[in-house]
C-alpha cells in the first residue's frame, strides 16, 4: 500500500492556492452571478423549468444512487473493514465524543431542520403524495416521508464522503481535496486535469449547497424579526441585508479556525437547540409528543424500504421533484463541504465508530426535533386550528414563529429561534469557507485568513443573487444541478475507498502472517531452549561432566 505525502499548493498570483481549481472557479461563479443579474425575470423561468425537466428525467438515479450509499455505509460498519482506524492504530481522536456530535449535527443540518420542521409534515399532510389529504392516514404518512429526508438516507451521504476523505487523508497521507479519494484507480493522475476537475465539481457543489441553506436561513431570519417586530419588512432587500450582516460576523469566526470559532459556535448552538426542544416538548403536549415519537420512529423503520426505493414510477405527478430528489441532491450537494468538514475533526476513531456515530445518532436527534415540532403542528391542524396550515400555504418561513403563538411564552420562543437561525447560519458559512479554501488550496489546513474570509463573502454573495434571481425556486434548482454530477462522482467513491480499505487490509493480513510466522519461530525457539534445560536438570552429573565415548548404535 502506498502512501503519498503531496500537497497541490502552489504559487498563483502571489497565493498559496492551486491556480487552476481556484481561479476556474472564480470565473464559472462570476459568469453564473453575472447571468442571473443580467437576466433576472429570464432567470426565473429557466430555473423553474431545469428543476422539472432534471427531477423528471434523472430522478431515478437520485434515488438509486443514495439507497446505495446507505448500503455501502452499512457494509463499511459491519463488514471486515470496521476495525480500522483513522489515521493508523496509534491515532486518537482530537475532539471529545460531545464535540464532534456538536460540530458535525451544526453543520450538517442545522438551519433546515429549523426552515423546515413545521412547514415539510404540514405540506406533506395537505398534499400527500399518497392517498386523501388532512387525514389521520396522511399525518402518519408525513411523518414518514420528513422521516425519510432527513433521517439515515441523508447522513449516510455525509458518512460515504467524510470517511473516504478521512481515510485518505490521515491514513494515506493524502492532501485533504475530494481528488484524493480516487488515488487507487487514478495513481498521480489525481494532481492533474483530471484531479482538478473533480475539485472544481465540489467547490461549485458546495458553493450552491451553501447558498440553498443560507438562503433558507436568511428568509426564516427576516420572517422571524417580521413577525416579532412588524416594522421590519421581510423582503428580499431586507434579506440581503440580513446575509450581509451574518456573514461579517461569520467571517470573524472563520479567521480562527475549527478549533476556537467553528468549535465553540457549534456547541452553543447544540445548547440553544436543546433549550428550545425541551421548551416546546414541555410546553406543548408532553405525553403526544413522546407517544409519537416512538410511533413515528417505528412506522418510519416498518416503511423503510418501500419508501428508500418509491419513485412514482405509476404516477403523473413530478411531487418527488420538489422534496425527495431535491433533499438527495441537496446533501449530495453538501457531502464536500459536510464530509470535509466531519473528516478534519473525526481523526483515531475506527470505521465501524466513525459509521454508526454518523449515521444513528444524528438521524435520532433529527427525528425527535420532526416530532416536537411536526407532530405537534399536525395535532394542532388535526383538532381544526388553521393557523399554521395558513402560514405554511402563504409562507413556509413564517411557519415555525406561528407554530410557537400557540405556546406560552410565544415572543421569547421566537426571538431565540431567530438567534438559532442566525448560529446555524454563521456556523455553516464559516464551515463552508474552511471547506472551500482547502479544495482551492490544495489540501493545506493553514491558507491565508484572507482566502478564507474570501470565500465566506462569496457564500453570501451567492446566496443574495440566487434569491434576487428567483428565490426559492433558483435555490433549489441549483442544488439539484449541481447535484446530478457530484451523484456520479460519490458512486465512483464507493468503489475508491472499497479498493484502498482492500489494499490496506491485505497489507495488514500480510503483516500479521509475517508476525505470526516471527512468532511461530520465536516459540520453537523457546520450546527448543526449555527442552534442553529440563534435559540438562534430568541428566545426572558424571554422565554431564564424563559422557560415554562410544554410545551404542
Amino acid at each position: 500500500m502506498s502512501k503519498v505525502t503531496r500537497s497541490d499548493t502552489k504559487k498563483s498570483l502571489g497565493l498559496e492556492v492551486n491556480g487552476p481549481v481556484f481561479w476556474s472557479s472564480i470565473v464559472i461563479l462570476v459568469i453564473i452571478i453575472a447571468l442571473v443579474l443580467i437576466f433576472r425575470e429570464g432567470a426565473e423561468v429557466f430555473f423553474s423549468e431545469a428543476q422539472a425537466s432534471v427531477t423528471s428525467s434523472m430522478g431515478w438515479l437520485f434515488i438509486l444512487s443514495v439507497n446505495i450509499f446507505v448500503i455501502f455505509c452499512l457494509y463499511m460498519a459491519f463488514g471486515k473493514f470496521g476495525h480500522i482506524r483513522l489515521g493508523g492504530k496509534e491515532a486518537k481522536p482530537e475532539f471529545s465524543t460531545s464535540s464532534w456530535f456538536a460540530m458535525l449535527f451544526s453543520a450538517g443540518m442545522g438551519i433546515g431542520l429549523l426552515f423546515w420542521s413545521i412547514a415539510e409534515p404540514i405540506n406533506h399532510f395537505q398534499t400527500p403524495p399518497l392517498g386523501e389529504p388532512g387525514t389521520p392516514a396522511a399525518a402518519r404518512q408525513a411523518m414518514n416521508f420528513t422521516f425519510l429526508h432527513w433521517g439515515f438516507h441523508a447522513w449516510a451521504i455525509y458518512a460515504l464522503v467524510g470517511l473516504s476523505l478521512a481515510y485518505f487523508t490521515y491514513s494515506r497521507k493524502l492532501p485533504l481535496t475530494v481528488r484524493s479519494v480516487f488515488y487507487p484507480f487514478l495513481g498521480e493522475r489525481i494532481h492533474g486535469l483530471i484531479g482538478d476537475i473533480i475539485d472544481i465539481l465540489a467547490v461549485l457543489a458546495t458553493l450552491f449547497g451553501l447558498a440553498t441553506s443560507l438562503g433558507l436561513g436568511v428568509k426564516q431570519v427576516a420572517a422571524g424579526l417580521h413577525h416579532v417586530f412588524p416594522a421590519i419588512d421581510s423582503d428580499v432587500y431586507t434579506q440581503i441585508m440580513l446575509i450581509a450582516g451574518i456573514t461579517a460576523i461569520a467571517t470573524i469566526s472563520v479567521v480562527t479556525g475549527v478549533d476556537k470559532g467553528v468549535r465553540i459556535l457549534s456547541e452553543w448552538n447544540i445548547r440553544i437547540a436543546l433549550v428550545i426542544l425541551l421548551a416546546v416538548l414541555f410546553l406543548g403536549p408532553t405525553v403526544f409528543i413522546l407517544g409519537s415519537y416512538v410511533q413515528n420512529t417505528g412506522s418510519y423503520l416498518g416503511n423503510f424500504l418501500q419508501l428508500s426505493f418509491w419513485n412514482e414510477a405509476y404516477s403523473t405527478r413530478n411531487w418527488q421533484g420538489g422534496w425527495t430528489v431535491f433533499y438527495w441532491a441537496w446533501w449530495i450537494s453538501w457531502a464536500p463541504f459536510v464530509g470535509i468538514f466531519i473528516a478534519r475533526v473525526s481523526k483515531g476513531r475506527t470505521i465501524r465508530e466513525f459509521i454508526l456515530g454518523v449515521l444513528i445518532v444524528p438521524s435520532l436527534l433529527s427525528f425527535l426535533w420532526m416530532t416536537v415540532f411536526g407532530s405537534t403542528a399536525l395535532r394542532e391542524v388535526l383538532a381544526g386550528e388553521t393557523a399554521i396550515a395558513e402560514a405554511v400555504a402563504a409562507d413556509v418561513s413564517t411557519a415555525l414563529f406561528v407554530f410557537f403563538e400557540q405556546l406560552p411564552f410565544s415572543t421569547v420562543l421566537s426571538v431565540i429561534g431567530i438567534i438559532l437561525v442566525a448560529g446555524f447560519f454563521v456556523t455553516s458559512s464559516d464551515s463552508g469557507s474552511l471547506v472551500v479554501d482547502s479544495l482551492t488550496s490544495g489540501g493545506r489546513a493553514d491558507s491565508p485568513a484572507g482566502i478564507r474570509v474570501f470565500w465566506a463573502v462569496a457564500e453570501g454573495a451567492i446566496a443574495a443573487v440566487l434569491l434576487l434571481g428567483g428565490g426559492l425556486q433558483a435555490l433549489q434548482t441549483a442544488v439539484i444541478i449541481t447535484g446530478l454530477p457530484f451523484a456520479l462522482i460519490l458512486l465512483s467513491m464507493c468503489y475508491s475507498l472499497y479498493r484502498g480499505l482492500s489494499e490496506e487490509l491485505a497489507e495488514e493480513n500480510k503483516l500479521g502472517k509475517a508476525q505470526q510466522r516471527k512468532d511461530y519461530q520465536q516459540l520453537v525457539a523457546e520450546v527448543i531452549a526449555k527442552r534442553a534445560v529440563k534435559h540438562e536438570e534430568k541428566t545426572p552429573v558424571e554422565k554431564r561432566d564424563n559422557p560415554p565415548t562410544n554410545p551404542k548404535p
